[in-house]
């Protein structure tokens, strides 16, 4: 029971933290809205017991990569004039209407049968099928797939995010 009320105490909380990413008109706040919304996100793998996947949330996402997104941000120095006005875009529209699914997702889920299909019964408790791959979350399951199955989209990420930091430079050079 307590499981379930963090589950969904972490979901509401990575939803209205994703739709505070969609909605902030200032690009710092947006980047900290994320920040709030990985931390909730490893509060979910941590209720999955994929205490790794959660630490590295943690380090990789909201650290490091927050700490580019916000440089490359506070490189670029944009001003309030150059924001432009507040106005709804066809793509606020698109997350409202990923964020209203989502909570109803949340909600069905919440009120739809004990055991959904793809669960068993072990004894007195539920276990889940994710739960049941051996060494799920663990250091040598996610190396194995990051390195031997995952490595040329690991390789293609650090790739762009190297161009994209070059290309906030090359902006921020042009304005100085």
């Amino acid at each position: 029971m307590a499981e379930a009320i963090l589950f969904y105490l972490f979901a509401i909380g990575a939803l209205a933290a994703g739709a505070q990413v969609i909605f902030r008109r200032n690009p710092i706040y947006g980047a900290l809205s994320l920040v709030g919304a990985l931390f909730f996100l490893s509060g979910i793998y941590v209720l999955l017991a994929a205490h790794l996947i959660a630490i590295l949330q943690i380090i990789v996402y909201a650290g490091a990569v927050m700490v580019l997104f916000v440089f490359v941000i506070m490189l670029l120095n944009l001003k309030e004039e150059e924001l432009g006005e507040q106005r709804i875009t066809v793509w606020k529209g698109v997350g409202l209407a990923a964020v209203v699914a989502s909570f109803g997702v949340i909600a069905w889920r919440a009120l739809g049968p004990a055991f959904p299909q793809g669960a068993l019964m072990q004894g007195d408790r539920r276990v889940d099928n994710a739960l049941l791959v051996a060494g799920f979350g663990g250091v040598k399951t996610v190396g194995r797939i990051l390195y031997l199955a995952s490595i040329l989209p690991f390789e293609v990420t650090s790739l762009l995010l190297l161009v994209a930091v070059v290309a906030a430079v090359v902006v921020a050079k042009g304005r100085i």
